[in-house]
């Protein structure tokens, strides 16, 4: 692959060649790698991947500018920069290298075949969605309880439930001192036995007794139905709908859209959003959800993205916003509650779209969050492949290695221009899942579900604050050890033609 010195990469990234649609229809700017008037020098194959990562992150980079070895200047000396690529063999550590203090979630991978089954939804898991938290304040011992069965998985026809706690997998018990000690590794295997204990909490300190139940579990590749129940619950004369949605995934937003055509036949005057395990998605479907709830406010703006000073100054006001809308892709009627008020089940487990629904509805109707407190992932990264295009579908995609990155680009903001929830969305409600009583998922005597409950049979008068429990500190769970994690993804369109669309995603990160 080619590199540009320096001064022609002003005219590199203005001089439009290609439209790169972000978002759907946001178009920026890129080039093509072979301008016959441009200085170019190459690299040698073996540092191929390291340039790749430092021309997409030298273009598209959020923090591009602060960063002083992504600086346009590095290619001013063309023996200087590939000397630069060599001392990083690793192209991961060339990626981290290069990464801003300020950056939480960009990710590089190796295997972009993962990444892209990842983001449709589709993964190696046994069906057992499990979070692994300290088992006390200042310990290194972990447990993890389960909080859903994916339906279909091994798991569902396994003796393991909501509540179950882990606390060794194959006779090991599990402990986490940091990122470079710790076992959690026993988790990756395919196959492998969960060890399950009881828990029981004296005095604010937690124990476990193992109890003998022993899960063997093995992996296969699901693509799992987000739409985990949907269902209506009669509050008095209200008729209020509980939907459980755990990612946001473009593939289900017909039978989202059917969920909601349910609703709208039985009459619901009242909703209920639960993304307390949703760690984001398709940014496509979280407009197509927020204009569900909603509906009057089609054409309205729904949100903003701001980019770095390459990217920025090229994009019209068109492509900079994202609006509520009365169509699914697929030329579909959305089917709207004309909601004016909504509520929000949260946890620390709620990231990226689940947050992008919350603050873009808040300027226009009542949002009431019940949980904790949410991840706080308010900026977007696109994933890249090495081609002169980025994209995945690019003829030009090189064939000699599979690696994909997802730098963040972007961060996001509301109508009102709010986007400073780096530290999470806060509860207007709050009340912390409790492992003595997690309830039933979509029970009305669930606890989070009660608290939303209670306060629409109330008519949102104030209410006694619900029993707060306060979570131990989290270690990991199980969406988050998938390529994709928490990340919000959106189509990119390369040229004018729809055909163009290659399965190339543009994801919000955390």
């Amino acid at each position: 692959m080619f590199i540009k010195v320096k001064q022609t990469m002003i005219k590199k990234i203005m001089n439009i060649k290609k439209l790169l649609f972000l978002f759907v229809a946001v178009s920026v700017a890129t080039s093509s790698c072979t301008d016959q008037d441009d200085n170019l020098f190459s690299v040698d194959a073996n540092l191929e991947v390291q340039d790749f990562v430092w021309k997409g992150l030298n273009l598209w980079y959020f923090w591009q500018g602060d960063v002083a070895d992504l600086a346009d200047s590095k290619l001013d000396d063309s023996a200087g920069y590939v000397s630069f690529l060599q001392g990083f063999p690793n192209p991961a550590n060339l990626f981290d290298h290069l990464l801003h203090p300020d950056d939480r979630f960009s990710v590089i991978v190796d295997n972009y075949d993962d990444l892209q089954n990842s983001q449709q939804g589709t993964s190696a898991t046994n069906g057992a969605d499990v979070r692994y938290i300290f088992l006390n304040s200042g310990s290194s011992e972990v447990i993890g309880y389960v909080r859903y069965i994916i339906p279909g998985s091994d798991a569902e026809g396994k003796d393991i439930r909501r509540g179950d706690i882990v606390y060794a997998v194959d006779g090991q018990s599990l402990f986490f001192n940091s990122s470079t000690d710790n076992n959690l590794d026993l988790l990756d295997p395919t196959s492998y036995t969960f060890n399950l204990a009881d828990l029981t909490i004296t005095g604010g300190v937690r124990s476990i007794t193992p109890n003998g139940r022993n899960i063997a579990l093995t992996k296969t590749n699901i693509t799992e139905n987000p739409i985990l129940i949907a269902s209506t619950i009669d509050v008095g004369a209200k008729k209020v709908g509980y939907i459980m949605y755990n990612q946001f995934i473009s593939n289900f937003d017909t039978q989202l859209n059917g969920a909601f055509a349910d609703f709208q036949a039985q009459g619901v005057t009242d909703l209920v959003l639960d993304f307390r395990y949703n760690p984001g998605g398709f940014v496509s479907s979280a407009i197509n959800i927020g204009s569900m709830v909603t509906g009057q406010f089609e054409g309205q703006l729904f949100t903003k993205f701001r980019y770095n000073d390459k990217i920025q100054p090229q994009l019209t006001d068109a492509q900079e916003n994202r609006y509520f809308t009365n169509t699914l892709s697929t030329g579909a009627g959305i089917n709207s509650l004309g909601l004016s008020k909504v509520y929000v089940i949260t946890t620390g487990s709620t990231a990226s779209a689940s947050e992008l629904v919350i603050n873009s509805l808040e300027p226009y109707i009542d949002v009431v969050q019940v949980g904790t407190t949410t991840t706080g992932k308010n900026e977007a990264s696109v994933s890249l492949y090495d081609s002169p295009s980025w994209t995945f579908g690019d003829a030009q995609l090189n064939p000699n290695h599979k690696w994909a990155m997802q730098p963040l680009i972007s961060r996001l903001e509301n109508s009102a221009g709010f986007s400073n929830y780096t530290d999470g969305l806060n509860p207007d409600i709050e009340i912390a899942e409790d492992l003595t009583n997690l309830g039933v998922l979509g029970d009305e005597t669930e606890p989070l579900l009660a608290a939303a409950l209670a306060n629409i049979a109330a008519a949102g008068r104030p209410l006694q604050d619900p029993t707060k429990i306060v979570p131990i500190e989290g270690v990991t769970e199980t969406k988050l050890r998938r390529v994709t994690g928490n990340r919000m993804y959106i189509d990119l369109k390369v040229g004018d033609s729809d055909d163009a669309l290659q399965n190339h995603k543009l994801i919000l990160n955390d």
